[in-house]
């Protein structure tokens, strides 16, 4: 099941346009509405999902080094959201 999850969450980052700005983990939050310790338990999960999908897609594309970290980086930034 968390292989599903995952792929899922690949496909997401995947996307561009307007999905992948509502897709982002702070939009599903204030979409559930979380607030407080809900909140923080939902960010930290979804963060920790999202840095193992970029750096497996880091490793998908054979990067290292400074490029491999920019690239983890932007990759869980941009899956967070601002």
């Amino acid at each position: 099941m968390k292989g599903i999850t995952l792929i899922a969450f690949a496909a997401m980052l995947c996307a561009t346009g307007a999905f992948a700005a509502e897709a982002t983990c702070k939009s599903q939050a204030g979409d559930k509405k979380l607030a407080g310790a809900a909140l923080t338990s939902f960010m930290k999960k979804c963060e920790s999902d999202a840095t193992k999908t970029c750096e497996t897609s880091a490793t998908e594309k054979k990067l290292a080094g400074a490029a491999k970290t920019s690239f983890t980086k932007k990759c869980v930034s941009d899956a967070v959201g601002t």
